[in-house]
């Protein structure tokens, strides 16, 4: 395993721990709204301390993006951390959510961790060496036809008024054309469901980069297409994705054409 995804995996560990620390007593954290369904918790806090202390440790010269303490240092080496994706799941006690963590050198994602301490599931890849579930190699289904195909999703949430026509379009077509759609509300970690094959494809709107680093390097070391909504690779800043096996990623891109063009 390469150093820095030996750390990464290491931070994703003790955040995992935070969080699952904190759990016991969720009626006592301290919770403050970000914005429209958008929240942070001193479970959040307590993960990202333990995930920047352990990187910091290691490479005290590296940078750092970081979802709730923003951008640490500058260097050629970025980490770009959710230290707990699925906070409202969290807060409420449902069991889907993870801690993310990439990592970035010169522009290029080359490292990616997702850990779900619940099922102690650990999700890594590093560029060119494919992607792993535990160890163990995994790969995107080979499902050819979207009428079999299961497909995540997740709902509008920061411009919601703006997105929910062309995404609920989307989805009427999506519900009547696979075998069935899922929103388990943690976006990294249905990217390495796609990756592994649980799932088929995904597609959601307005995520942020910490949501999609790590698991974007996953999805294309098992096999896996991401992008845009519109195709492009700027999905880092605008948080369109589209992702899933190359058969069943093209043909919901075919089917969802005219309302993507209303959301990019």
């Amino acid at each position: 395993m390469h150093a820095l995804l030996n750390v990464a995996v290491m931070a994703a560990r003790r955040a995992g721990s935070a969080l699952i620390k904190k759990m016991v007593n969720l009626d006592q954290l301290k919770v403050e709204q970000k914005g429209h369904n958008d929240y942070v918790s001193d479970a959040d806090r307590a993960a990202e301390k333990a995930v920047i202390n352990c990187i910091l440790k290691h490479y005290p010269d590296h940078a750092i993006l970081a979802e709730e303490s923003g951008v640490q240092g500058e260097s050629d080496t970025v980490w770009i951390i959710d230290p707990l994706d699925g906070t409202t799941n969290y807060l409420h006690g449902f069991p889907v959510f993870c801690v993310s963590i990439g990592v970035q050198v010169k522009g290029r994602m080359e490292h990616g961790v997702v850990y779900d301490p619940l099922r102690q599931e650990l999700f890594t890849a590093s560029r060119g060496q494919g992607a792993h579930l535990d160890g163990r190699r995994i790969r995107v289904s080979g499902l050819l036809q979207m009428d079999r195909a299961l497909i995540g999703t997740g709902f509008p949430f920061r411009q919601a008024d703006k997105e929910i026509g062309p995404y609920l379009n989307m989805l009427g077509k999506v519900v009547r054309n696979t075998s069935g759609v899922r929103r388990p509300g943690a976006a990294a970690l249905d990217l390495c469901y796609v990756a592994a094959g649980r799932l088929d494809a995904f597609w959601e709107t307005g995520l942020s980069a910490w949501d999609l680093a790590a698991g974007s390097l996953i999805i294309r070391e098992a096999g896996g297409i991401i992008s845009g909504l519109d195709g492009s690779e700027n999905y880092l800043d605008t948080g369109h994705v589209l992702t899933g096996t190359p058969k069943i990623y093209a043909a919901l891109a075919r089917l969802c054409s005219p309302e993507i063009s209303e959301l990019v």
